[in-house]
Order: structure tokens, then C-alpha cells, then sequence
């Protein structure tokens, strides 16, 4: 899947701040807002791994750096927490300005925090999922407890947190002492999902109990067994999100799918890029794209797999009728296409040049379960198939033009 293009939008202080959009393959189902951990980014393995997992289950996913992290705009020491609150509801007015409101929250450990703060203040949000969160925002002041001192008398220091420098403000810690986060949490008035693991050893498990306990119903937690607290493993962050989309389908709204009466096809886009295509026939759906070296994101399968797709299906069902009929056995009939562009000299209208046409070269491959008259008859109905004779005959495509309401 091609890299989400890097967006900017302005903070409540101007500051410009950088985030990506990983957007929702197939039907889409709604939207979230990714908050990333304490001095942490919207690039760390765990919010790419998470919002991927996310957007290939149809839910689209803002993820963007707080105030002065990554590769936003502003000082992080003097930014606090209440800033991470603003960054939050900024992200979630450009993602309905831009896409839709925003459905879901999702943060990771401070991120966690800063999500049950903020979702009062974002009326769309319909559920809010925290990972490893902290249930005191006094946690983070004793990740540079030893400098407390020094921030106190001199104002701010420069302090080390996970091997990177930082300069903290005595504004910054003040910040922290003025939020309440269970009272957040009390009146929260959402749905809640509560991941933590039970040997994170940054914050500790402790912290779900709080968070559940402080939380009104509905609430819901599960356990992620044996990851650490930035869910470095590949398929911690692929279980957090797998749990996270399971428990969106009850709280998601149903999906926006067109009604189409059977015999009909209706394509329509999916979302803001420019491949990705929703088809919808009758009661089921697929996805149309390209495939990433041709600019799409390879979502689903491109036109002229789909054209192909279409006659090889008629093909094999053609054959597996007949063959059925006959009382043949026909389990292992596979059909193989190709699509080109070639210059021939065997057709009508070549004359003595050759002329390029289009060529699809179609490949049957027949079980040693039939005999040698079998597969001669098998493959003469093969080109007796509806699709085959459709695409072989004189075709008329008749376009009307049909303007919305």
C-alpha cells in the first residue's frame, strides 16, 4: 500500500502540524483519530501498524504529531497537556472538513489520555479506545521526577526521556496538576475499550483498573498478553487493532452501500484518492484500484482484472456445467488470463501491416481425472462461454447522461 501524502494544518496557536491519512479500503465503515504516546510521533511502528490495520477494515484513521513532536511546528516543553487536548480537537475539525467527523478516538498510552479528555469536546465521536493509557496524569512527571527540582527553581531543564532531550517548563508541569482525568473519564458519556498488557512495564497494568473502575458503562476491556508498552511486535499492534475494529462495528454507523437491483452494477469512489472504486452488484460488493506502480494503492483489482476476472468465471463455470452434465469429473478445471496490447498479422483488417489489438491470452488447465476426448470437448465449449462471445461480437456501449438532485 502506497504511503499516506503528509498533510498540515494550523493549531489553535498557529503552529503548523504535520499528520497523515491512512484512508479506509473496501466499504468504508468510519472514521478515526490516532493519539500518539508521550514525546512519541504519528510515524512510530505502533501507530503505523495500528492505523493500517485499522483502514484495511474499512476504517479510515487520522494520525498527526502533537505540538512541537515529530514533524509538527512549536516547543513541546511549554506546550502541556491542555495543548495535546486542542491538537486533538484541531485534528478532529480538519478530518470532518476533509473527510467526515470523526467516529472514533484512539490513543496510546499519554495519547490515551489525551483522547478521554478531549472526546467531550467532539460531538461525533461515538467511541473512545485507549491503549496502555495512564489513569494519572502524574505519571508523566515521574518519567523526569530527579529534575523536578531544577525545573521548580529555574524554570524549565532540559531532561532525558527514552534517550531523547527535552526541555520542560515549570508551565508544563503546572499544566499536568490542573486536569482531573477521572473525572474526564466519569463523564465521559461514550464507549469505552481499555487495552493494556499486563507486564508493561511503563504503565503498569494498575492503570486499567482505575481507568475501568472511574469509566460508567458501556466499557470494555481486553488484554493484550505478552507485548510491551510501545507493542513492538508486528502482531500486538495487529491484535489491537483487529479488537479495535471488532468492538467499532457495534457503535459504527451502517455502511453507506448503494441498493442495486440484480443485472445492475453501480461504481462509485471510495473516499478522496483517485482509484479506489466501490462496486456494488446486487447484494455484493468488491473493490476497484490500481496497483501501487501505476499511482493506486492495490486495494482491489484493477479494470482489466476485472475484465478478466469476468471471463475467466464464465469460462470455468461454462465448462464445470457441461462437464457436469456429462457426469464428467470437473474439480480441477483452473483458468489463467493475461491482457496485452500486441501487433498481429493474422486478422481481417491486417492486410499487409500488422495492427496493434488488444490480445487476451487465456490458459486452461485441465485434472488427470479426464480423458483425451473429454478435454477436447471440454475445451471447445470453453470459447462457447456468454462473456467469451459478448467480447467477440460487435459491442455497443450506450452512455446517458444523468444529472444528480
Amino acid at each position: 500500500m502506497a504511503k499516506p501524502d503528509p498533510i498540515f494544518f494550523p493549531s489553535r496557536d498557529g503552529d503548523q502540524l504535520a499528520a497523515r491519512f491512512d484512508p479506509p479500503a473496501g466499504i468504508p465503515r468510519g472514521l478515526a483519530i490516532f493519539a500518539h504516546c508521550f514525546t512519541c510521533s504519528k510515524d512510530i511502528l505502533a501507530a503505523r501498524r495500528i492505523a493500517s490495520g485499522l483502514a484495511t477494515r474499512g476504517i479510515g484513521v487520522l494520525r498527526f504529531d502533537f505540538t512541537g513532536l515529530g514533524h509538527s511546528e512549536g516547543e513541546f516543553g511549554n506546550a502541556g497537556f491542555t495543548s495535546n487536548v486542542a491538537d486533538l480537537i484541531t485534528a478532529a475539525q480538519w478530518l470532518a472538513d476533509n473527510h467526515g467527523p470523526a467516529d472514533i478516538l484512539v490513543g496510546h498510552s499519554l495519547g490515551g489520555a489525551a483522547v478521554l479528555a478531549a472526546a467531550g469536546k467532539i460531538d461525533s465521536v461515538r467511541g473512545v479506545a485507549t491503549i496502555g493509557a495512564p489513569a494519572d496524569l502524574a505519571h508523566v512527571s515521574h518519567l523526569f521526577s530527579d529534575s523536578l527540582e531544577h525545573i521548580e527553581a529555574r524554570g524549565c531543564a532540559t531532561v532525558d526521556i527514552a534517550g531523547r532531550s527535552f526541555d520542560i517548563c515549570k508551565s508544563f508541569i503546572e499544566d499536568l496538576d490542573t486536569h482531573k482525568l477521572k473525572d474526564s473519564i466519569a463523564s465521559l458519556r461514550r464507549d469505552l475499550l481499555v487495552l493494556h498488557s499486563p507486564v508493561d512495564e511503563i504503565v503498569g497494568i494498575d492503570n486499567t483498573t482505575e481507568i475501568f473502575l472511574s469509566a460508567r458503562h458501556p466499557r470494555s476491556f481486553v488484554s493484550l498478553d505478552h507485548a510491551d508498552h510501545m507493542l513492538s511486535r508486528p502482531q500486538d499492534a495487529e491484535f489491537a487493532a483487529a479488537i479495535i475494529s471488532a468492538w467499532a462495528s457495534r457503535i459504527l454507523p451502517p455502511a453507506d452501500k448503494p441498493a442495486v437491483q440484480e443485472g445492475h452494477v453501480v461504481v462509485q469512489p471510495l473516499g478522496h484518492d483517485l482509484f479506489p472504486h466501490l462496486v456494488t452488484a446486487g447484494d455484493n460488493t468488491l473493490i476497484a484500484d490500481e496497483p501501487v506502480s501505476f499511482g493506486g494503492r492495490n486495494t482491489g483489482l484493477s479494470p482489466y482484472e476485472l475484465l478478466l476476472a469476468g471471463l475467466g468465471a464464465c469460462t470455468s463455470m461454462t465448462m464445470r456445467m457441461y462437464a457436469q452434465r456429462k457426469g464428467w469429473p470437473a474439480d480441477k478445471i483452473f483458468v489463467e488470463l493475461t491482457h496485452a496490447k500486441k501487433y498481429v498479422t493474422d486478422c481481417e483488417a491486417c492486410e499487409d501491416e500488422p495492427v496493434k489489438m488488444d490480445v487476451i491470452d487465456r490458459t486452461i488447465t485441465l485434472g488427470d481425472d479426464l480423458d483425451e476426448d473429454q478435454r477436447q470437448r471440454l475445451m471447445e465449449i470453453a470459447v462457447k462461454c456468454q462473456v467469451h462471445r459478448t467480447l467477440e461480437s460487435d459491442i455497443r456501449i450506450l452512455t446517458t447522461r444523468q444529472d444528480a438532485d
